[in-house]
């Protein structure tokens, strides 16, 4: 038998004829063993990455009390700003403006629209009224108890 330079370099050795009818050639042989390989890598991957990757409750617990204050009071601006893109993304579609402006995005090549979706400190702001609302209401409730 004869060792072509390729397959012999791999370490087949191909028959004289090449019969490629035949269901044990090198190339299927390869071809087999390389989708065997790839489809079990790519498997432990998905199966290390569904098994190893906290939830997002998980990494909660696992937060120091402080750091989960902080998360927590920047949930509502993060789920404020996911809003805003999000209608600007229906704007964007709706609109027959060429993909690659930006309308109220920030673009930094031409320098329009805003750098923030959301202000953070406009959003604290507004929060911090709501519970200083919040709290004058339970006063005056119980205030009107009190009288009573």
């Amino acid at each position: 038998m004869e060792k072509s330079f390729f397959f012999g370099f791999c370490g087949f050795i191909l028959p004289g004829p090449y019969r490629i009818g035949l269901t044990k050639t090198p190339v299927k042989t390869m071809l087999r063993a390389s989708i065997i390989y790839g489809g079990g890598i790519v498997g432990l991957g998905v199966l290390l990455f569904k098994f190893t990757v906290p939830t997002e409750e998980q990494l909660l617990q696992e937060m120091t009390p402080e750091r989960r204050a902080h998360v927590e009071r920047n949930r509502a601006i993060r789920q404020e700003e996911q809003r805003l893109v999000m209608e600007i993304a229906r704007e964007t579609a709706n609109s027959n403006e060429p993909v690659w402006k930006t309308g109220k995005l920030y673009n930094p090549w031409e320098g329009t629209g805003n750098k923030l979706l959301v202000d953070s400190v406009k959003v604290q702001r507004e929060e911090a009224r709501v519970r200083q609302q919040e709290k004058l209401n339970s006063l005056r409730d119980m205030e009107q108890e009190l009288k009573k």
